[in-house]
């Protein structure tokens, strides 16, 4: 049953866009038109709104789904803080997770990752005495990839007319980077092994080893740290809770258990969409943040699809990785437990990033190939108002979504003895991780539970639980076609796909959706406000 996210609502007679999905992307993207008097109507397939910032309750716990940690908003004046300033009305908050936001483990040895630039780099010479030129020419890569990369997705906002005439000019300095691999580039001006392993210590935070991803992918999460991790405070379903407010204030309105079948066509245009119980809204605008490939297999009817190629397009491009996470409740509070702020990437002492991701598909019982630690309740301020003498932790790794797609046809919750032994298995492996860091948490565990692929992929609607949309190779740079204007007159896509994974790639997705949709540069304004 369709229902309003938090606020009672009155549907209006008309809105001037309808927007698929409530993930960062989209909440961008309905705040900056709201802002500008535009009626929004926001569908949402899941039962609460925010994509991969939304929380779940269980066990008297809460866990945060996807927000883990937030870089650039420790900056009064960096672009991230004012964008979001924006959309939020000033009503989000974030508390600063200290001098140390990653810990890179690997294997006894432990390499902190500290904020502010020239921090970064003597922490880092200080572990590798010898490697002081290579250190300072990293970071300056770091930068100048970033640096090029405003005029790059500029061109997939800008009039089309505009975007050919300069688009090649434009994104030359990028696709530099963006098409050699992250071990190709950082390689070339080092062959310390231990150095380039750190180095690449957060391609977690994209899904891909080093010598498939792109570096241009690398380069801006690296960057995006280099000023801190930040956590919202409250908890990251204040993301979804402060940007709905906008809109609504606009008489926007938010709507859950709301699943789109299809989007309208009628005479090449998008005019609406249809819902799964069969009611029709219609507007001139249609925005999908559904993810490109749920956009143009799911959503669009066939004949459409293939009439344009976009089902031809998509064979170009892969879905991200698969995950699995583990979401665990303890008895005592974040100070009592001695909990950190900082996250733990945890890797193998032997082998390169890529040979442990390979060993690991080989042989699933080998040893994971990175596990990922995050102590929400330690990184919020207010957790302890919330939820006194508790605690959280999350711990993700990869996995292959064929593992666990012989239950992909099963009801949520109701997958099979088999299914809950798999994740068990999983679980107490994970755990194993865990204690081998924290070992005076073993006793202090409240409950647990694992989300599979399945999970990701009942609740966020990607087909394989890849957790970064598409796969952040050097190809998928190349692909023009992943922008907000579609062929179809009235249909724009917003969301990670047509930036960068994370939060950050899609709250820039949402801007330049909306600037391709109205013509206008929002930042400029939003720095004149």
């Amino acid at each position: 049953m369709i229902q309003s996210y938090k606020k009672k609502y009155q549907l209006a007679d008309k809105y001037d866009a309808i927007i698929i999905g409530t993930g960062m992307g989209s909440l961008t993207t309905g705040a900056l038109l709201a802002k500008e008097g535009k009626k929004i109507l926001l569908l949402e397939k899941h039962y609460t709104a925010g994509g991969f910032t939304h929380v779940f309750k269980r066990k008297g716990f809460e866990w945060d789904v996807g927000i883990h940690y937030i870089g650039e908003v420790g900056r009064p004046n960096s672009p991230i803080t004012k964008l979001f300033e924006y959309i939020s009305n000033g009503n989000l908050k974030w508390a600063d997770m200290g001098e140390v936001y990653d810990k890179i483990i690997i294997g006894s040895k432990c390499y902190n990752l500290v904020k502010g630039v020239e921090n970064f780099k003597n922490q880092l010479k200080e572990y590798f005495p010898e490697e002081h030129i290579a250190i300072d020419t990293y970071v300056d890569h770091i930068f100048a990839a970033n640096k090029a990369m405003s005029k790059f997705y500029a061109v997939k906002a800008i009039p089309v007319l505009l975007s050919k005439i300069l688009g090649k000019f434009m994104q030359k300095d990028y696709l530099k980077y963006a098409d050699k691999t992250t071990y190709e580039l950082i390689s070339s001006i080092t062959q310390n092994k231990d150095l380039i392993k750190v180095l690449t210590g957060q391609y977690g935070d994209y899904g891909l080893p080093p010598k498939e991803s792109s570096f241009a992918m690398h380069a801006s999460v690296v960057k995006h740290y280099f000023s801190g991790g930040n956590f919202p405070v409250g908890g990251s379903s204040k993301i979804a809770d402060t940007v709905t407010s906008v809109i609504s204030d606009q008489g926007g309105t938010t709507l859950v258990n709301a699943g789109v079948e299809e989007i309208i066509i009628k005479n090449n245009k998008a005019v609406g969409v249809k819902m799964l119980d069969g009611k029709e809204f219609f507007s001139k605008t249609i925005i999908s943040g559904a993810g490109v490939i749920n956009t143009y297999k799911k959503l669009l009817p066939v004949t459409v699809a293939e009439k344009y190629g976009l089902l031809d397009k998509l064979k170009k491009v892969n879905p991200s990785v698969a995950h699995v996470s583990l979401y665990i409740g303890l008895n005592g509070s974040p100070d009592e437990l001695d909990l950190p702020k900082n996250n733990l990437w945890i890797y193998p002492e032997k082998n390169d990033h890529d040979t442990c991701v390979e060993n690991y598909l080989k042989d699933l019982n080998s040893e994971f190939p990175v596990v990922y630690v995050s102590f929400p309740s330690a990184k919020d301020p207010d957790w302890s108002n919330r939820y006194p003498g508790k605690s959280t932790i999350d711990i993700i790794t990869l996995v292959p979504y064929e593992l666990f797609e012989p239950w992909k046809d099963s009801k949520w919750m109701k997958r099979g003895e088999d299914y809950d032994e798999l994740k068990e298995s999983i679980s107490k492996r994970l755990f194993e991780v865990l204690f081998k860091q924290l070992p005076h948490l073993k006793d202090k565990i409240d409950c647990y539970e694992l989300s599979s692929p399945l999970s990701t992929s009942h609740f966020v609607n990607y087909d394989k639980g890849e957790i970064y949309g598409l796969d952040h190779t050097p190809e998928r740079f190349r692909q023009k076609f992943l922008q907000p204007r579609t062929p179809i007159k009235g249909l724009f896509l917003t969301g990670q796909d047509i930036v960068t994974a994370g939060v950050g790639g899609a709250l820039f997705a949402g801007l330049i959706t909306a600037s391709a949709i109205t013509g206008k540069n929002f930042m400029k304004k939003i720095y004149k406000s």
